[in-house]
């Protein structure tokens, strides 16, 4: 048994603290957002991906998507979010919390967008981008 234990149990859970702190570490303090921009929380961020939480009070409005990334959002909060894109276009996305979406880069060319949150209570959401 304490072969059994020395071989197997200690070496996990080395291995599982291991991983856990750096992971712990890694995570990084909200960034302070401007009046009318949301709060965003870079969670992880490494050359193959990026990880954040962004909080849109109403009226926040976020001028700097990454669309030109794959991305996998999911809604923690759900709220109403407009779209607005370069050509005026309008998109209005009604979120429900726990729904999860896939997001692919634009094309190029393709009109970019803002993202405002046009509804009355915040709106949160976690996305996980991947890197080139």
């Amino acid at each position: 048994m304490k072969k059994f234990f020395g071989t197997l149990v200690v070496p996990a859970f080395v291995l599982a603290i291991a991983v856990a702190i750096p992971a712990t570490a890694q995570e990084k303090k909200a960034v302070p957002a401007a009046k009318g921009k949301p709060t965003m929380k870079v969670l992880i961020e490494n050359d193959k991906v990026k990880v954040w939480e962004t909080t849109y009070k109403p009226g926040d409005v976020n001028t700097e998507v990454a669309n030109s990334f794959y991305r996998v959002n999911r809604t923690l909060q759900g709220g109403t979010i407009e779209r607005t894109y370069a050509d005026g276009k309008k998109e209005k996305l009604e979120l429900k919390a726990g729904v999860v979406r896939y997001l692919e880069p634009t094309k190029p060319g393709a009109p970019t967008y803002t993202v405002q949150n046009i509804g009355k209570t915040d709106y949160v959401s976690y996305t996980v981008l991947l890197k080139k």
